[in-house]
């Protein structure tokens, strides 16, 4: 017998977009909503859905049955920028920046991304898969079902493919929907400090042909930024992996005008993320173009920067997502629910923006939104559901409070 969910007595069924297309513009705002519903969930996709009223003409015989109580279901989250996989947290580096120090004189003195690569390069494989599967449990329990996450905290070859076989082990034993983006390029090693040319070479003739032969990776991404990869080198690397079939995901303008934007445009890059610093140029760049611009307000906040611009490239007409940017020096959380509110209460979002951009542009960002990312037909089965609240702006107004009762990754509550 097929494996059957019903879902009642829903106050707020939201995100019932009918395409899959990525939301600009005044498109973002627009998050279709039915009230008094149900949803029906069959072998883990949405099978059907409908008006309360209407539910006695549906079969559901023998279904599991949830009743939300009047909550909210949304689609779960799609966290499209993560570091998930480190071996330790870095909170001496907290008290550093407490102090006055800035992100590039940690990283000048060896913290920062070097310090995690040390550590990663002592952890064992299965250590980094213990932890990074506690923070997989963490992240699903606040509402995120499918999440990208990124090496870069290797910078050696043996480290870095260790970080993704990590990351493909993740993959094989979660029921989340995980992407694996190699980023080598996230730093130059202190072995490369003076040898740049001889670094990239070392990512291009070793470390890709590696990650082809394992199936290692789906997308490839670099740190764009001054005192990282310049432009020129950003693209060369980007089109090796190209030419093993890794579309990319840049790291751009987060500590300057890094150029970034314009190199990813140039790239046709899936996505360009941070874009905390950007200027009138680098936002008509990203709006007249297919790449999509992944805003992380934890970066901005945990480390004092100005936000994104978020509602002038909206209103520019670029494509935008939301992510966490969990990871242990620049971002240590993977609360996407707390993304949602900073997203508001800092960048001016509406809610129905932020959780669009959370959601369905989030999916769109991953190439996964013929199945995620919105309430429809055939899609999959992951779905959060609230306790019941007052309005949908609610979730993003009452940040720090847990307004949520169950997620569903596939189909199946989470325990």
């Amino acid at each position: 017998m097929a494996r059957t969910t019903l879902i009642t007595h829903i106050d707020r069924l939201v995100g019932l977009h009918q395409d899959d297309t990525v939301l600009r513009g005044a498109q973002l705002a627009e998050l279709p909503t039915m009230r008094n519903a149900y949803l029906l969930i069959e072998e883990g996709t949405i099978a059907k859905f409908g008006s309360m009223d209407t539910l006695e003409r549906v079969r559901y015989n023998g279904a599991d049955h949830i009743d939300a109580k009047g909550g909210i279901v949304l689609p779960g989250w799609c966290d499209s920028h993560t570091h998930l996989v480190f071996a330790a947290s870095r909170e001496e580096e907290f008290v550093d920046k407490i102090k006055g120090r800035t992100y590039q004189e940690i990283a000048a003195n060896g913290g920062g991304i070097l310090n995690s690569a040390r550590k990663v390069a002592e952890a064992s494989e299965d250590a980094l898969f213990n932890t990074a599967w506690q923070r997989l449990q963490e992240i699903s329990k606040m509402g995120t079902t499918t999440v990208e996450i990124k090496s870069g905290y290797g910078l050696s070859v043996e480290a870095e493919i260790k970080m993704l076989r990590v990351i493909k082990k993740l993959k094989e034993r979660s029921s989340l929907q995980i992407k694996a983006t190699f980023l080598g390029a996230h730093a130059f090693p202190l072995a490369y400090k003076e040898d740049h040319a001889g670094y990239i070479q070392l990512i291009v003739e070793e470390m890709l042909p590696r990650i082809a032969a394992e199936q290692l990776a789906d997308f490839i991404d670099v740190f764009c930024e001054k005192g990282f990869f310049s432009p020129e080198q950003t693209e060369q690397i980007c089109l090796a992996g190209k030419a093993i079939g890794l579309p990319a995901k840049i790291h751009g303008n987060q500590l300057s005008l890094s150029g970034g934007v314009q190199t990813a445009v140039k790239l046709h890059a899936i996505s360009v993320d941070h874009v905390e610093t950007m200027n009138a140029a680098a936002i008509e760049c990203l709006a007249g173009s297919d790449t999509i611009g992944t805003l992380l307000p934890n970066a901005a906040f945990f480390l004092r920067m100005s936000d994104p611009p978020a509602r002038q490239l909206i209103d520019a007409g670029a494509a935008i997502a939301l992510a966490s940017d969990y990871n242990p020096g620049s971002a240590p959380s993977g609360n996407m629910n707390f993304v949602v509110s900073q997203a508001c209460i800092r960048m001016r979002m509406l809610p129905e923006e932020a959780i669009n951009a959370a959601t369905i542009n989030g999916a769109c960002a991953l190439q996964l939104q013929a199945n995620c990312g919105s309430i429809r037909i055939g899609k999959r089965a992951d779905l959060i559901v609230t306790h019941p609240v007052s309005s949908l702006s609610y979730l993003p107004y009452a940040f720090g409070q847990p307004c949520i009762a169950q997620v569903l990754v596939n189909g199946l509550p989470l325990n």
